[in-house]
This record gives structure tokens, sequence and C-alpha cells, in this order.
């Protein structure tokens, strides 16, 4: 059984003011170096290269989740609710604290270039031989096994999942808000406090009182503008593109046999895909700048010019592209390799997509998925369906396509384009 500490510790956080603790079992996975590692890993990854204050980290991210997830349990408890079983608060903590463990340098730029994902990574290291799993294991034998299937999603008690991954859940909470603060925008501002009084366990599921509407329609809108103007803004598109480029040309090399000047451990166990847990704890941010600072100096000219670009800011230009340009895209790439451009570096379509709510379908299977209100009959209704703010965003994809590309090295061959390629590039100058 987990034992409360004598006296309650509190971390000062900017987002929440504080952040209690108040069981010696929270108190030791965060003294682990499985989640101090999370000091070393910015929760929005190349961001800070577009908003210079986003420097936060998945620590404090990790904390703010645990906080939210422990105020509304409390909440639950105050009031007396016979849906939510006691026994599991400590699940649901543990799982809100560790969800993030996962995560790698610069997050989701590194899972995209190996193709793999945090959740896995997560789960490995609360079921390894771990000082985290040794912690888990502690409470009981299978405890590490209760809190990654929590992470999975497919945990026997959906109430527990739903206050960490949800359309609604503590995780999307604490990010609007600390990513808003940190990047010195306004629309990540929700009136969290309300929220979490309105929410309610019902049915095996936790809902919002339809009362709560308004508020959760504010957090819809406010998930909405963050995506386009900070999580899908193009400079950041742009340097998460060289860096992933800078991984795939590490990777290339690495398979070729070529001597790098600089590769320290543990980066050719990922170039091999053969990485333990040990290995990958010891992947961080301060590594993988070293090791870009080194590549600069590298033998092969690409790795190279890709590294500075990404450490000294020289990010790739871009333009927009209307549905006749899309329609030139091969006479693009044609065009870039006649000239002596590479478009499988030296060009990049990216056009970002979001659902800011997944509304009902009925054949869907979506339950889980929606932010269901509960009125005073006891009814529950989905959100989209009574919120004509809400069903005006839903299902929306939003985004322009864009074409990233090194301007220094277009304007030397601009001359040489074709004229309707070249047009593309001039009129946009």
């Amino acid at each position: 059984m987990h034992r409360r500490l004598s006296e309650e510790k509190v971390f000062k956080d900017p987002v929440h003011n504080y952040i209690h603790v108040q069981d010696e079992v929270i108190w030791s996975l965060i003294n682990t170096p499985e989640f101090q590692r999370l000091r070393r890993i910015r929760q929005l990854g190349t961001s800070y290269l577009t908003f210079h204050g986003a420097e936060h980290s998945r620590f404090s991210h990790s904390l703010g989740v645990y906080e939210i997830t422990r105020r509304i349990i409390s909440q639950f408890e105050r009031s007396g609710y016979t849906d939510w079983p006691r026994s599991e608060k400590m699940v649901a903590l543990c799982a809100a604290l560790l969800h993030d463990l996962g995560h790698g340098p610069f997050s989701h730029s590194i899972e995209e270039a190996f193709q793999m994902h945090h959740e896995d990574w997560t789960c490995k290291i609360l079921l390894g031989e771990t000082e985290v799993g040794n912690v888990l294991r502690e409470i009981s034998p299978d405890f590490p096994d209760k809190v990654a299937a929590v992470i999975r999603k497919d945990y026997d008690n959906p109430i527990v999942v739903n206050l960490v991954s949800s359309p609604l859940d503590a995780d999307r909470m604490d990010y609007l808000l600390r990513d808003a603060y940190f990047t010195g925008v306004n629309y990540g501002t929700i009136d969290m406090d309300r929220i979490l009084r309105m929410l309610r366990p019902f049915q095996g599921r936790v809902v919002v009182k339809e009362s709560g509407m308004h508020a959760v329609e504010d957090y819809l809108m406010s998930r909405y503008q963050m995506y386009w103007q900070v999580y899908f803004h193009p400079v950041t598109r742009s340097s998460e593109i060289i860096l992933r480029q800078i991984l795939r040309r590490a990777k290339e090399l690495y398979r070729s046999g070529h001597s790098f000047c600089f590769l320290p451990h543990p980066l050719p166990n990922l170039f091999q895909g053969d990485i333990s847990v040990t290995d990958y704890l010891q992947l961080d941010e301060a590594l993988m700048q070293t090791t870009f600072m080194q590549w600069t100096r590298e033998d092969d000219e690409r790795l190279s010019d890709l590294c500075s670009r990404f450490l000294n800011r020289k990010l790739y230009k871009y333009v927009e592209l209307d549905s006749p340009e899309l329609e030139m895209l091969d006479e693009i790439r044609n065009a870039f390799r006649q000239v002596g451009l590479e478009p499988e570096y030296d060009m990049e379509i990216d056009f970002p997509t979001d659902l800011p709510y997944d509304v009902f379908r009925p054949d869907g299977g979506v339950r889980q998925k929606q932010i269901l209100l509960l009125d005073r009959q006891e009814r529950l209704r989905e959100i989209s369906e009574v919120s004509d703010i809400v069903r005006s965003i839903s299902g929306l994809h939003r985004g322009k396509t864009h074409l990233y590309y090194p301007d220094n090295k277009l304007c030397a061959v601009m001359e040489r384009l074709p004229r309707p390629v070249a047009r593309i590039f001039e009129q946009r100058k």
C-alpha cells in the first residue's frame, strides 16, 4: 500500500501556482532518473526557434498533468460520487505523472524519423528494469502493468483512462495553458477551474455537467487557435523538416558505412533500429545538439549544411501552393534536378491538418472520443449536438499546402528554372 508523506511537498509553478505532492510513491517517482530526464526534453520540440520563450520541459508539463488529475480526483472524493472507485486513485495519479516518460529528444520529430511512438517507450520504461518500474512494483507486482494499460488506453476502468486520455483530459488542459503561457499567446487561457468543477464520473466515463458547456466551448476554440497559431506555425514546421532531414541523412550515412567524425553512444543503436531501454534513456536534447554541433564539421556536405541551418536558425523558406500549382509538383521536382538541386532534401511539401473536435458518428464507435454533456434529467448528449460553436469547427480540415526550400540554393539557380516553375517562387518573395 502507498503511504502519505509526513509533510506535503510543493512545486512552485507558473501555470498552477502550486503543485502538491502528498504521497510517497509520487515523490519517489519524481526523483527517479527516468523522470528527471524529462527536464532535458523540451515540451514543444523545435518551437523555441519560433517562440523564444518556449523552453519549458516535459518535466514541468508532466507535473502539471499530475496536478490537474489530483484536483479532479479530490473533487470527486469530496462530492462523494459513487461512480469513482477511490482504490484507483494511485493508478490515475501515476499514469498522469508518467504519461510522457517515453518522449525522445525534440519529441514528435524523432518519432517520425525513426517510426516509433513515445507511448510504446513509456510502457517499456514502466515495465522494464528501471527505477520507475521498481517504485511501481513496491505498490504491488502488477502495478506497472496497470499504469501501462492506462497509457495504452486499454485499462479496464475507462474513467481512469478518461482522466489522462480523452478530448477533455488533464494532458490537454495542461499543455494548452502551459504552451500559451510560454509562447506568449492568449489563445490557451481557458477557464480550467470552471471545467474541473463541472466534471462528473457517470456510467463508466467522465462527463461534463451541461451548465459547463460554455467553458468547454472556450476550451475547444482555444485548442483550435493554438494548433494553427502555435503547433502548426509554418516556421516551426520548417525547423521540424530540417531536423527530420538531419536524422534521415545521418541514418543513410551510417547504413552506407560512412565514417563519422563524431558518433556518440547510443546513436549507432538508434540508427540500427535496435536500441534498448537503457540506451534510449540516454537520448536527450543536450546529446543531440552537441552531436549536431560536431556534425557541422562533418565531411558530408549535406549533413553539415543541415546541422548548421538548424543550430543557427537558417531555416528553409516556404511558399503557399494553390491547386493548379499542386498539379505541377512533378514538374517542380524535375526542374530542381535539372539545375543540380536534390528534391529529396531541397524541397518538402507540408500540409498540416488537425481535427479540433471529432464529432459524433453513429457508426464510428468513437464514444470515448466524445465530450458528453449531462443534463438535469441525467441524459447524455454529445456536445456538438447542443453547441453551435462546436458544430461549426467540428471536423474542419484547415491549412494551406506549403513548399519548403533552401532560399540561398534556389536563388543561385533561379534563372535556369523553367519560367512556370520560377514564377511560383518569384511572385511570393
